[in-house]
């Protein structure tokens, strides 16, 4: 049963549970205890599950430590303290780990200065990169605190040795759990969990999150089918948060002074700081924001700025952030390699250069400023175009008003689950029956079917005997008499220990015409991609037409506009629940347009409804009146189909805001319904705000979403993703995880194009076993629900069913203010930022003397 806990413990409570060193530790170092703490270190200590939910900087970590650090220090003075793990602590990130380690070092030292004498109290971190002779180490005199990562946890669970320190573990701790939870780590970590409680039966687990929502499913994912207490304190900090332009008008500034302006404003925010944590959306961003600002203003910025993403070395982020937490930098810019909590130092500035696409993420970003208990959380949120100002708006007023956006928790998840049975087949001797019991504890795994089970047995024992013509083996033995089930091969542990983890490789695509080496694109750009969609590499525009392994092939020299733009792949989606909130601030809008009315009226309202400037509410006033005057607006019941003409080109324009993950199945849902209909291939571009079709008749698309059925949607998509890159690259990521294809193989590692071109040899091997096979399956899954949102699509398409969203169509002779970035996105990509701004400056012209037409 989950429940929140809605008192604290009182002061005194928890001091006269504290061990005399502890409590006089503490309080050299503290005033008093911090809201997390009172609400969840007696919980911890009485052995209850818990989940606390609190800001960055909350004292979290501490108030999950606490009780433990308190127990083992009471042992020790009693003598009890044994020579076994009493707490596995689990994080995503090692660097993470490693500040773990050095603070609870730290304290412990102090408390031993304190008692006069040593405590005997031993701390260990286990990750990929802990040498041999320290694995020794800890086999021979285990710690009684284990730091760890999901990957090395399952590692330990299935060695014949190790395994043996974790019976009987009374604590673990999920830390950063939020950012588990929505991915196939936290999948892993999940069955993980089950596993390490099957061997420690009285564990409790402790998770520790950030903002996050619903805090009941993440509860669920912490402790299955078992009790738990949630603490929520996710806004005991005071926020300041702004969304700044850097100019008044947003649409009537050109490129240098909109350029020139930004990092103005930038420097400016910087130098009234002491530390400022700048934040992009991409990697190529991130190092341009440095470049600028040091070609800028070389004064200010020389060694004492830095930038920090996943591309650069482990040494080198090491060294940035050794810098921050030394006060040696005046700012550093990154992508999203500092959202999760390392310790950094003193932060008292956050800038989101664009909308983060989430309240979640904005909130964990710029809850990094302002890292300590009683300090003010501080962050700018700087917009560039209108859609961005409408969009962070929105979102700041979400988060002042505490609405999180929901994250999603991947079910049942097939290949995940196979790297799992083979693990614990390894580990021990079980009975069918009762590992399907251990599995189901999982909530990741709580509704998996008998059937979808047995056939991940079928492939791991072998039943698919021509799979063994591409060298796939039976991986585990399994009694059907007597239902039990075990290990099969010498080999079997190793195998597993070198190919576990749910993090696919990934590598850069060569790009070629014929034999010519045109260029690289990184393996998520590609597998956007289908035959004849037009890209931009070089400053050329090439069509794709198909790949081969890590090899695209292209066709030169094409004069259509780009239907992929450069940045696609590396842009954050928009949540589905922040795109509602949106849709519903535009019927709102458009109530009062359609109601006539004044301008002062709507501008109050907008100060009302939003926590904006004078500038923004303008600009947000102008935008709105002229996409209602040019059009009508779209919102949450209205959705509106645009269509206009473009050199001899028919455009479709579907202002569907829900974000670009439910767009993704809508527009390929419509194109490939239509695209049947007239026997060809549609044309596409997405974002977060909507979707076009072309090369299409608008009669075709009218009578796709005729035709079109919600309970025909999963049916529907899975035919119109068959053959396309993304099923295919998304196979063999579950190829790779379900160990169908080994990465590495004694001591040989497998490059990533050869992965690639044996898993599209085995898609096609198990699609003649069934097209339901296991892992093709996992695969399609994936995509849908995973990388796309289908199952909020089909909430779309329902609604479009039952009348509750009315569909509008509009023939124009240029896009509506609001199309401008849905479909000009892709030929956008072929213009310099200053011939961006003036294309996009005249098109807002044009429509200008449009509506003085109407008028």
């Amino acid at each position: 049963m989950i429940t929140y806990k809605d008192k604290p413990d009182s002061k005194e409570s928890l001091t006269t549970l504290l061990n005399p060193i502890v409590k006089k530790w503490f309080f050299t170092r503290f005033k008093e205890f911090s809201l997390p703490q009172l609400y969840g270190v007696i919980e911890v200590h009485s052995r209850n599950n818990i989940l606390i939910s609190a800001p960055t900087g909350a004292t979290k970590t501490l108030t999950a430590f606490l009780s433990i650090l308190n127990e083992l220090i009471d042992l020790h003075e009693k003598d009890k303290l044994e020579k076994k793990i009493y707490c596995v602590y689990v994080s995503p990130l090692k660097a993470l780990n490693e500040d773990i380690k050095v603070n609870l070092l730290n304290p412990l030292k102090e408390m031993e200065e304190i008692a006069g004498k040593n405590l005997d109290i031993r701390i260990a971190v286990r990750t990929g990169d802990t040498t041999v002779s320290e694995k020794q180490k800890m086999l021979r005199n285990p710690p009684h605190i284990l730091i760890t990562t999901p990957e090395s946890l399952a590692i330990l669970l299935s060695s014949m040795k190790f395994v043996e320190n974790l019976n009987n573990v009374e604590w673990c701790i999920i830390d950063e759990i939020h950012a588990l939870a929505e991915n196939k780590r936290g999948v892993h970590l999940s069955l993980s969990l089950e596993r390490l409680q099957s061997l420690s039966k009285g564990m409790t687990r402790v998770g520790l999150s950030a903002t996050v929502a619903p805090l009941e499913e993440i509860a669920n994912y912490l402790v299955g089918d078992r009790d738990c207490k949630i603490v929520n304190v996710q806004f005991i900090k005071q926020l300041d948060l702004e969304v700044l332009s850097p100019v008044p008008d947003l649409i009537n500034t050109t490129h240098e002074v909109m350029h020139s302006e930004l990092y103005k404003l930038m420097d400016q925010l910087i130098q009234q700081h002491k530390t400022t944590l700048i934040f992009t959306n991409t990697r190529a961003a991130t190092e341009r924001v440095v470049h600028h600002l040091k070609e800028k203003f070389p004064k200010n910025y020389t060694e004492n700025i830095g930038a920090h993403h996943g591309s650069l070395s482990k040494e080198y982020r090491h060294k940035i952030e050794g810098r921050l937490r030394e006060g040696k930098l005046k700012a550093v810019v990154t992508s999203t390699s500092l959202e999760l909590g390392i310790d950094i130092g003193y932060i008292d500035l956050v800038i989101l250069l664009g909308s983060p696409k989430s309240v979640a993420r904005a909130l964990q970003r710029i809850g990094r400023s302002g890292h300590k208990l009683h300090s003010i959380t501080k962050g700018r949120i700087i917009v560039l175009d209108r859609d961005d100002l409408v969009e962070c708006s929105v979102l700041l007023k979400n988060a002042i008003e505490k609405k999180i956006d929901r994250i999603d928790i991947p079910k049942n998840a097939l290949d995940v689950l196979s790297q799992h049975i083979y693990g614990i087949a390894i580990s021990q001797k079980i009975l069918k029956k009762d590992l399907f019991k251990l599995i189901k504890k999982s909530y990741c795994y709580s509704s998996l079917s008998k059937g979808d089970f047995n056939e991940v047995i079928d492939y791991l024992s072998g039943k698919y005997i021509s799979l063994e013509d591409r060298h796939i083996y039976a991986k585990i033995w399994y009694d059907e008499e007597t239902g039990m089930i075990g290990k099969k091969g010498r080999l079997a542990r190793v195998l597993y220990m070198t190919n576990i983890g749910t993090i696919p490789d990934e590598t850069k695509v060569k790009v070629k015409e014929g034999d010519r080496i045109i260029g690289t694109l990184d393996e998520s750009f590609l597998e956007r991609m289908k035959r004849g969609d037009i890209f931009v590499l070089g400053g050329e525009v090439y069509e794709f037409k198909f790949s081969r392994g890590m090899t695209a092939q292209v066709k030169g020299s094409v004069n259509r506009p780009p239907t992929v733009p450069s940045w696609f792949s590396e842009s954050l989606p928009l949540s589905f629940d922040l795109s509602m909130e949106i849709q519903k601030f535009r019927k709102l809008m458009e109530d009062r347009f359609k109601e006539k009315c004044s301008k002062k009226e709507i501008i109050n309202f907008i100060n009302e409804y939003l926590y904006v400037d004078k500038n923004a509410s303008e600009a947000i006033y102008g935008y709105f009146n002229e996409q209602f005057r040019y059009l009508e607006i779209p919102h949450e019941k209205k959705l509106i189909i645009e269509q206009f003409m473009d050199e001899d080109r028919n455009y479709i324009v579907f202002h569907s805001l829900f974000g670009r993950r439910v767009n993704d199945v809508l527009s390929r849902l419509i194109a490939y319904v239509s695209g049947r209909l007239e026997h060809k291939d549609v044309e596409m571009g997405i974002n977060d705000n909507g979707f076009y079709l072309a090369n299409v008749k608008v009669s075709s698309v009218v009578k796709a979403l005729s035709l079109i059925k919600s309970k025909e949607v999963r049916a529907i998509m899975e035919n119109a993703i068959d053959k396309t890159e993304v099923l295919k690259r998304r196979f063999r990521h579950c190829a790779t995880r379900s160990l169908m294809i080994l990465r590495t193989y004694k001591g040989r590692t497998k490059r990533v194009g050869r992965q690639q071109v044996s898993s599209m040899i085995l898609m096609n091997a198990v699609k003649r076993i069934s097209p339901n096979f296991s892992i093709l399956k996992e695969a399609r899954r994936e995509v849908l629900e995973d990388l796309m949102d289908i199952d909020n699509a089909i909430k779309i398409v329902e609604m479009i069913e039952d009348k509750r969203l009315k569909i509008k169509d509009f023939t124009t002779t240029v896009p509506s203010p609001f199309a401008f970035n849905i479909v000009l996105q892709g030929r956008l990509d072929l213009l310099k930022m200053q011939d961006k701004i003036e294309f996009l400056r005249k098109m807002h012209e044009y429509v200008l003397s449009k509506i003085s037409l109407k008028k």
